[in-house]
């Protein structure tokens, strides 16, 4: 049977910044991913302050500002009444950095992988079951493969996303349908597009919209509509389909500047997928850990995107981890299985299960307020109070410092001293 200190399911953004965090404090782990290469689905995000400090942590964030542009600006407009409003991201820097900045999530994925061994990650590698054993008073996890293999690990860590065996298995309750669909797509503008580096966004009853640039040829677009009653399914696998559903149904009473956006997609970025949530009481009450087994990012807290703090909060799971596993080699001098391991991993979700159960209670309310209800009072709450009022407040709510992964050898300290240096 195959050893492995740590084994991690899944290679997307939590993964691959799980296994950079873990190398930051000597602990090679291998990821076992289920597609044929990295996962770009979703084309592009959002990353706010919060996620920078932990890319910064995990020495990869200078690699992603060189090439992205703060947004510091919202502009919203009311389709039923025309009006235009504006709401600002913080003037004021949270610890050195600034507003919201859209990147490729391809490129954020391989400036994760570029700092792990090119043979940590193993593609279509589908996981069929776990289970625990004992050996010699300390617990490993058994990881049966599809294809026969079996891994025996120290410790594992599910990153398999909003339909995780890992979470499954721990005992989460699966996912609920938020009863709302996301369209996403990058557009692109080979001659420059030309447009102010800002978030525009749209609403309107049971629907919103918006698009932000990336830099001077493309725009990362969307729109988030309730479910109809026809069903949407057999749109979500033809990319075609979906662009005319959105210029043709979805969008077509909505600004030219929108539709232009929408136009200009490149066909193989397109995508149509639920919006699924997990209860937050879930995070709070249920088993996050189970002995050496957890989970990050959305195999943990799955969220609708109206925060935008998904791929954000994955990556503060990845800083977090890492620091506890790494204060539990300083403690032991080594990674020890069994107790010394398990108690970093519950310290882990200890420390993130609040945090994570807030931003998906958050991420839901917002989502309810800026699309949902079409009575007056709920414009007015919408429109005064939650863009003029509130929208600067819980922006500066959702910042949060994940903190340093601790310097378990002194290479470690030298190159992330020098990399700050240099940032």
């Amino acid at each position: 049977m195959e050893e492995q200190d740590v084994v991690i399911v899944g290679g997307g953004i939590a993964g691959l910044a799980t296994a950079v965090a873990l190398k930051r404090v000597g602990v090679g782990a291998l990821v076992l991913e289920k597609s044929e290469g990295l996962r770009a689905t979703g084309t592009s995000l959002g990353l706010a302050p919060n996620a920078w400090l932990a890319l910064h942590a995990l020495g990869v964030g200078s690699k992603l500002t060189a090439t992205s542009t703060p947004l510091t600006k919202l502009k919203i407009t009311n389709l039923g009444t025309g009006a235009i409003q504006e709401a600002y991201f913080p003037a004021n820097s949270f610890k050195g950095q600034h507003g919201v900045r859209v990147v490729h999530r391809k490129a954020l994925l391989e400036a994760l992988a570029e700092e792990v061994p090119i043979d940590s990650i193993r593609f279509s590698s589908k996981l069929k079951s776990i289970e625990n054993q004992t050996q010699e008073g300390s617990s490993f996890a058994i990881i049966h493969m599809e294809d026969g293999a079996s891994i025996k690990a120290k410790a594992l860590i599910g990153c398999d996303g909003v339909h995780s065996v890992v979470a499954r298995w721990l005992g989460l309750s699966a996912p609920v349908n938020s009863g709302r669909w996301a369209v996403r797509g990058l557009a692109v503008f080979p001659d420059g597009h030309g447009l102010s580096y800002e978030f525009q966004q749209f609403v309107t009853i049971g629907k919103r919209a918006g698009f932000a640039p990336l830099n001077d040829k493309e725009i990362y677009w969307f729109l988030v509509c309730k479910f109809s009653s026809k069903g949407e399914d057999h749109i979500a696998h033809d990319p075609e389909m979906i662009k005319r559903e959105v210029t043709d149904n979805l969008a077509k009473d909505f600004p030219p500047l929108y539709l232009r956006v929408v136009q200009h997609s490149d066909i193989s970025t397109l995508t149509w997928a639920p919006l699924m949530f997990r209860f937050p009481w879930d995070l709070i009450f249920g088993n996050l850990s189970k002995g050496n087994v957890t989970v990050a990012g959305d195999a943990m807290h799955p969220m609708t995107p109206d925060l935008g703090q998904g791929g954000c909060a994955a990556l503060e799971d990845a800083v977090v981890l890492g620091r506890h596993i790494g204060n539990s080699i300083i403690r032991n001098k080594r990674l020890v299985a069994g107790d010394p391991l398990a108690g970093a991993l519950e310290r882990y979700t200890k420390e993130r299960r609040w945090r994570a159960a807030t931003l998906i209670t958050g991420s839901y309310l917002s989502g309810w307020v800026q699309q949902d209800g079409s009575g007056w009072w709920m414009k007015f709450f919408r429109d005064v109070i939650f863009y003029r009022l509130l929208f600067t407040r819980i922006f500066n709510f959702i910042q949060y410092d994940c903190g340093e992964l601790p310097c378990v050898s002194s290479n470690y300290c030298s190159e992330l001293e020098n990399r700050s240096k240099s940032e």
